[in-house]
């Protein structure tokens, strides 16, 4: 009886070493900031490629999406042809899309043409910096 009991208790403590070693904890939540200063497609799918691979590792990470030189095309109506994954995108609580003021301004676009809940920010440089000194990782998107 004796050895039956220890048997049933060797196996309960191996089934339930197991099943928490095969359950990783979930990551600690982080916070990324991307800088998009490109037109190249290669580039913005790139981009809102890692929004979705971050956003599996840990529906708690915080991404923001900051756009300035030929970067706002992603959001831009007319220009971009990637609109519905950047909707797509933005539909998590967690992933914000910026343009930055002054780009806007050199390239003659109006608020109006943007893709909705875009945010701008005065200063797409500022916004990366502010980020970066908040404790933010920092990601330029380059895949060339």
């Amino acid at each position: 009886m004796k050895r039956i009991l220890s048997f049933a208790f060797a196996a309960v403590l191996f089934v339930g070493a197991t099943a928490a070693w095969m359950q990783s904890p979930q990551p600690k939540p982080y916070k990324v900031v991307f800088d998009l200063t490109s037109s190249d497609p290669q580039d913005q799918r790139a981009v809102l490629r890692w929004i979705k691979e971050v956003s599996s590792v840990n529906p708690k990470n915080e991404m923001e999406v900051v756009m300035f030189g030929r970067g706002l095309d992603l959001v831009v109506s007319g220009k971009s042809t990637m609109a519905a994954d950047v909707a797509d995108a933005m539909k998590a609580a967690n992933v914000k899309f910026d343009v930055c003021a002054i780009a806007m301004k050199n390239q003659q676009v109006d608020k109006s043409q943007l893709l909705p809940n875009v945010q701008i920010v005065p200063d797409g440089i500022g916004e990366i910096v502010s980020k970066q000194n908040a404790g933010w990782g920092y990601i330029k998107a380059i895949v060339r």
